[in-house]
């Protein structure tokens, strides 16, 4: 069933970047919708300006903006999970200047292909995209400064793992922030174990509280919760038991 769930998400988001598919489960549910990619931007929180600047790195994919709340300055280095054709690490690339750094790691070829193309067109010297799990990051131990991640890790079969790894590179006294899709309330029946929901990003979600759990257990500290946003999936009786939530921490000193 793991197995299952990389290659379809591999799937999923290779057909997303060849501009054929797209991240949403067949009900609609999940990271994106109909709607243009500079109008899911613009849900998901960025302004027109980061839109622009972006550029071709938009694709509409994600579910928050883990950007809005971070504290990002000039030299720092970040990295970007799941980072895609690279949106994210675009914008963060110009708030770290030239003195800093940006990585971004992605499993799909063809979403690396299209963010190195991007990166190239736009002269983006400071960024760099590595293929790779975000479960067994190929990034070196505490050398990052803040990690961001929009609607990916809850695609991981293997969360533990993700918060270990991101623990694991961040300097002492480094950031993660990130935007996901998380659980209010419990699944319903017929979306468990189905993998089609789970690259729709809905049946790899975690319930909020194991997210939380998960942070403090791989030894994060200052864990918050600033934002949360109900996303489109409703239960029968119209409430929401996904909902779009920024998490924010701090790796200890």
């Amino acid at each position: 069933m793991k197995d299952d769930i990389v290659l379809k998400v591999k799937e999923r988001y290779g057909a997303a970047a060849r501009g054929t598919g797209a991240c949403c489960s067949p009900q609609g549910q999940g990271c994106c919708g109909e709607d243009s990619a500079a109008d899911q931007a613009r849900a998901m929180g960025y302004a027109d300006e980061d839109i622009e600047r972006a550029g071709e790195g938009n694709l509409g994919l994600g579910c928050g903006n883990p950007l809005a709340l971070a504290e990002i300055r000039p030299g720092m280095t970040v990295l970007d999970l799941g980072s895609g054709a690279g949106f994210d690490a675009f914008l963060a690339a110009e708030r770290v200047g030239p003195e800093g750094r940006v990585l971004g790691v992605d499993m799909t070829p063809e979403m690396l292909a299209l963010a190195q193309k991007n990166a190239a067109a736009r002269g983006a010297t400071n960024v760099e995209f590595r293929e790779g799990r975000i479960e067994a990051l190929p990034v070196d131990d505490e050398s990052v400064d803040l990690v961001i991640s929009n609607c990916v890790i809850n695609l991981s079969v293997d969360k533990r793992s993700v918060f270990r790894e991101i623990f694991r590179v961040l300097k002492p006294g480094g950031a993660v922030s990130v935007s996901d899709l998380v659980l209010a309330q419990p699944l319903p029946e017929e979306l468990k174990d189905d993998v089609e929901s789970y690259v729709g990003c809905v049946a790899g979600a975690s319930p909020i509280g194991d997210y939380l759990s998960l942070l403090f257990e791989a030894g994060f500290a200052e864990v918050a919760l600033p934002k949360v946003v109900s996303a489109a999936a409703m239960t029968a009786s119209g409430t929401p038991f996904l909902v779009s939530a920024t998490f924010r921490a701090v790796k200890p000193r």
